[in-house]
């Protein structure tokens, strides 16, 4: 068998493995909340009109900002194959110094904090 078979057959085999992990696991141990076709956290016979809080909003969107963050500076390594890797390094660090100055201002405002 050579090595090219050989990986396809381990990963096929791994990825049925995970899969039956994936369907028997949860039914191990089923609760009232697992079984609960709502999953929001909210009363199911309340109203539908619930406010919801803007600070869920704020660190959704917080969360976002970073995780575009990641994808930015993804492309990095290829950088150094460049004629002048060094335009790369800065606009990496101009990209981070940016973030951190963001992350900074929200938390002197508040924005980081669940509770009051």
């Amino acid at each position: 068998m050579n090595l090219i078979m050989f990986s396809i057959a381990i990963t096929a085999l791994i990825s049925l493995i995970l899969v039956f992990i994936a369907f028997w696991l949860p039914t191990i141990n089923p609760d009232h909340e697992k079984l609960s076709p709502y999953e929001c956290g909210f009363d199911p016979l309340g109203s539908a009109r619930l406010p919801f809080s803007i600070r869920f909003f704020l660190v959704a969107i917080l969360f976002l900002l970073f995780d575009l963050e990641i994808a930015l500076l993804l492309p990095l390594p290829w950088g150094d194959q460049l004629n002048s890797p060094f335009i790369t390094i800065i606009w990496a660090s101009i990209i981070i110094i940016l973030l951190t100055l963001g992350l900074v201002y929200e938390w002197l405002q508040g924005g980081l904090e669940w509770a009051e």
